[in-house]
């Protein structure tokens, strides 16, 4: 599938109607509203977001990017619209996310997702990323998995 990836800001209508329905399903999964065990990601917090749009200029992919330290990051909200999933973009959404990591001179990115999303869990580790205790905000969170890769 053919994609434009661009930094958009994390308040634009695409992004937040991308996280929005990112953040249902795992309130669809998880039967509960509060999904975030960590610090609420925002505007102020988020280094880069980028949103994927198709030929037809539709957004259906997106990711982000927080600073942990100096050296560290952390993926925030990667999704992709159910019809699209299995076409790469998630891939490529990743792929661009670690390449702008790199540039800004982190040497690893971690991430958290849930126990029960089994398909996050297999593409990441696809992916490269490895499992990790649970760090800052997630540590003692039981339904939070924990994963690193070093760039």
């Amino acid at each position: 599938m053919s994609l434009t990836l661009a930094p958009e800001t994390w308040d634009s209508d695409d992004a937040r109607v991308l996280r929005d329905a990112q953040q249902a399903e795992i309130r669809a999964v998880y039967g509960r509203d509060d999904t975030e065990p960590g610090v609420i990601p925002s505007a102020a917090d988020i280094d880069l977001f980028l949103v994927a749009r198709d030929l037809d200029g539709r957004a259906v992919a997106c990711g982000g990017l927080r600073r942990l330290d100096a050296h560290t990051g952390e993926i925030k909200r990667m999704y992709v619209v159910p019809d699209r999933r299995r076409t790469g973009a998630a891939a490529r959404v990743l792929a661009a996310l670690e390449d702008s990591a790199r540039t800004l001179g982190w040497t690893h990115l971690r991430l958290e997702t849930g126990d029960r999303l089994a398909g996050a869990i297999a593409f990441y580790t696809r992916a490269g990323y490895r499992p990790i205790p649970n760090f800052g905000a997630y540590v003692g969170e039981s339904i939070s998995r924990c994963f690193e890769r070093a760039l």
